[in-house]
């Protein structure tokens, strides 16, 4: 038979501090008090520590803190992405953005060039500084449906295509180039292909008159004001001077081959001749097409002939040496006038060669009217 077991039950009275602490094991606070509490811990004197978080709490902190840094570095990339992309755009409009491009692919055929396309004499000298230190000035180029558009460095795109061929070099059948915003007005591409040139000192007036001829037909203006539009950071007398060569390449109607080898004194000379006898330029043009193999040396010379016989025969003149001065006042300033056998010569500030033609021609033919008017 089974002995029973006698089950006892027996209460612990607490008193009112105890009961008011709690079990210890379910009293984080007592544990931490307690363990501060013993004599020569390092925590003894400190207050207690703050309360550990458990391990799913501290696991949801650390991925809000990393979600929260991924997206600021997100948020950073996005805003040095725009700022780096407007950038592009602003450089990309200044023309400044450069790559590297097939030579093959550009054309020249948007612009007229105002470099003449017989032999340049210094492109050899171009042609060893680029082997010697390559291009530092990059061509400057429009992107095109079917490539790119040359707008300046025809001499440098020249050279590298000559490279390429003489060596065999494929570095040279790629060439640095700037973009330079498409759709850009003509005029605008027009004065930055002149602009860029107008600082080398060899770049002749025959070459800059017929740059501005070119454009004239162009635009459909008169060759004046195009020399105005595209000259227009170019000094006056320089300004015109290239009127004056425009005009003998304009009466010459296209038979010169050569503008760019005549000389200054020599065009003023030819432009002196042409504008006071206008009959003598179909007489000059037809002396050029007679001589249809000549080099630059031949076409010179036909020109320096029509001058000779023209100083000879205006010596054989017996020409009056009496002459009529005069001032007179204008808004502009004071003007002079002398007037002498077969010569009327008038001095103003002011540029009569801007004055478009058709103007200036009506004008004269009513000067001349009234002159012949007794009335």
């Amino acid at each position: 038979m089974a002995k029973k077991r006698s089950v006892f039950d027996i209460n612990f009275e607490l008193d009112a501090e105890e009961e008011a602490a709690e079990f210890p094991a379910g009293n984080q606070r007592a544990l931490e008090t307690k363990a501060y509490s013993v004599p020569g811990h390092p925590l003894q004197n400190h207050e207690s520590a703050p309360p550990r978080r458990g391990p799913m709490a501290s696991a949801i902190a650390e991925t809000a803190d990393a979600t929260r840094e991924r997206d600021n570095a997100e948020a950073a990339i996005r805003a040095e992405n725009d700022a780096l992309a407007h950038e592009h755009v602003r450089l990309k409009k200044l023309g400044l953005i450069t790559d590297l491009i097939q030579t093959s692919e550009v054309m020249t055929s948007k612009l007229t060039r105002d470099r003449s396309a017989n032999l340049d004499p210094e492109l050899d000298e171009l042609k060893e500084s680029i082997k010697a230190v390559g291009l530092s000035n990059p061509i400057r180029v429009e992107k095109t449906d079917g490539g790119f558009e040359l707008i300046q460095g025809f001499r440098r795109l020249s050279a590298f295509r000559q490279l390429a061929e003489e060596t065999g070099d494929p570095r040279y059948t790629r060439i640095p180039a700037a973009m330079v915003p498409r759709g850009e007005p003509l005029v605008g591409l027009y004065r930055k292909m002149v602009d860029e040139n107008l600082i080398r000192k060899d770049l002749s007036f025959g070459e800059m008159a017929q740059l501005a001829l070119s454009y004239s037909r162009d635009e459909g203006i008169e060759v004046g004001e195009a020399v105005s539009t595209l000259y227009a950071s170019a000094l006056k007398q320089k300004r015109t001077y290239i009127r004056q060569f425009a005009r003998i390449l304009e009466a010459l109607e296209g038979t010169v081959r050569y503008p760019e080898v005549i000389p200054r004194a020599l065009g003023l000379d030819l432009y002196k001749l042409i504008d006071g006898q206008p009959g003598r330029a179909r007489e000059l043009a037809a002396r050029l097409l007679a001589v249809p193999d000549r080099d630059k040396d031949a076409e010179m010379g036909v020109f320096r002939d029509a001058l000779a016989g023209q100083k000879k025969s205006g010596a054989r003149e017996v020409k009056s040496v009496s002459k009529t001065s005069l001032k007179m006042g204008r808004p502009e300033g004071q003007a002079r006038v002398t007037a002498s056998d077969g010569k009327l010569e008038l001095r103003l500030e002011r540029d009569f060669s801007a004055i478009p033609r058709a103007r200036l021609q009506k004008g004269i033919e009513a000067f001349l009217a009234a002159l012949d008017d007794e009335g």
